[in-house]
C-alpha cells in the first residue's frame, strides 16, 4: 500500500510548515541529517502496518466463503490480499538486502513473512468451520508479528509523526478483524468471545479517529478523508449490530471493504504528509 509523490509546493510554504511542526514536536532538530531514512521508515511502517490488515482481511474472506456470504467477492478479496502481500513483501525486502534495517527487525520482518506463507497456505483448502477456526487463529499470529515488527520501525522513527502512519495503518486492520469476528459469531464460533473482541476493537477505532483528528499533522485531504472514514464508521458499526442473517453478513461484508478503502487512503496521506515535511 504504497502512496504516490505529494505535490510539490513552494520552499518558502514547506518551510513555513515545518516551522509549525517543529513547534508542534512533529520533527526532531537533526531532521536535515536523516531524510531519506525517515521517508523510508515512513513508507516501511505503512507497507509493515498492512501486512496486520491482511491478516484479518484473508481471514474474513475465507470465513464468508465457509458461510456462504458472497463467495465470488470473497475468492476477489483473498486474490487481492495474496498480490498485495507479494508487493508488500518486495517492498520490506529491499531494506533488508540494503542493510537499511538492523538484524532483529530485518528477523522480525522475516517473521512476518513466515507466518503470511502458513496463512496462504491454510486459506488454499476448501474451507469448512474446523479450517476456518484455524485461518482465523493463524491470522491472528500473523497480525501480532506484523504489530511486533511495524512497533520497531516506529521506534526507529524519529519524527513523532511516524507514528500516525502506524495508527491509522491499524484503522485498517481492526475494521476487518471486526468483521471477521461477526462471521465467527455466524459460524457459532466462540460467540461470546468475539462479541467482546468486536466491541474492544469498535471502541479502540473510535478513540483512534478522535487520535487522528486531534494530531498536529492536517491537511484538507487528510481532514477530508477523517470525514468520511467517521461517516463510513457509521454505516459499518451499524451493519455489526445486525443479527447474523443473510442480509446482516452482506452489510458487514460490504461496509467493511469500504472502511478499509477510506482507512488504506488514510494510512497513504499520513505517509504523504511525512514525505513533504521531510522533503
Amino acid at each position: 500500500m504504497t502512496c504516490s509523490n505529494p505535490t510539490v509546493v513552494p520552499w518558502s510554504r514547506q518551510r513555513r510548515r515545518l516551522v509549525q511542526w517543529v513547534t508542534a514536536g512533529v520533527v526532531l532538530p537533526t531532521w536535515a541529517a536523516t531524510v531519506q531514512a525517515q521517508m523510508a521508515l515512513s513508507a516501511a511502517i505503512n507497507v509493515s502496518g498492512s501486512f496486520r490488515a491482511m491478516s484479518q482481511r484473508m481471514a474474513k474472506a475465507y470465513c464468508q466463503q465457509q458461510l456462504g456470504v458472497m463467495p465470488d467477492a470473497a475468492l476477489e478479496v483473498l486474490t487481492k490480499a495474496r498480490k498485495q502481500a507479494q508487493v508488500g513483501a518486495a517492498d520490506l525486502a529491499k531494506g533488508s538486502t540494503a542493510g537499511a534495517w538492523p538484524a532483529e527487525l530485518s528477523r522480525q520482518l522475516e517473521e512476518v513473512q513466515k507466518q503470511y506463507s502458513i496463512l496462504n497456505t491454510l486459506t488454499a483448502v476448501a474451507p469448512s468451520k474446523a479450517s476456518a477456526v484455524a485461518v482465523a487463529e493463524q491470522a491472528d499470529r500473523m497480525m501480532v508479528a506484523a504489530q511486533t515488527a511495524t512497533e520497531a520501525l516506529e521506534k526507529l522513527a524519529r519524527a513523532p509523526s511516524a507514528k500516525l502512519v502506524g495508527l491509522a495503518g491499524r484503522q485498517r486492520m481492526l475494521s476487518q478483524r471486526m468483521a471477521k469476528h461477526y462471521f465467527l459469531m455466524a459460524a457459532g464460533v466462540e460467540p461470546k468471545a468475539s462479541q467482546t473482541q468486536m466491541n474492544a476493537d469498535a471502541a479502540e477505532f473510535k478513540q483512534a479517529l478522535q487520535a487522528l483528528a486531534a494530531a498536529p499533522v492536517s491537511t484538507a485531504a487528510i481532514r477530508t478523508e477523517l470525514d468520511l472514514g467517521q461517516a463510513q464508521w457509521l454505516f459499518f458499526e451499524t451493519a455489526m449490530r445486525r443479527n447474523p442473517d443473510a442480509q446482516g453478513m452482506s452489510a458487514v461484508a460490504t461496509t467493511s471493504e469500504r472502511l478499509l478503502e477510506v482507512t488504506d487512503r488514510l494510512t497513504s496521506l499520513y505517509d504523504a504528509a511525512l514525505r513533504e515535511v521531510l522533503g
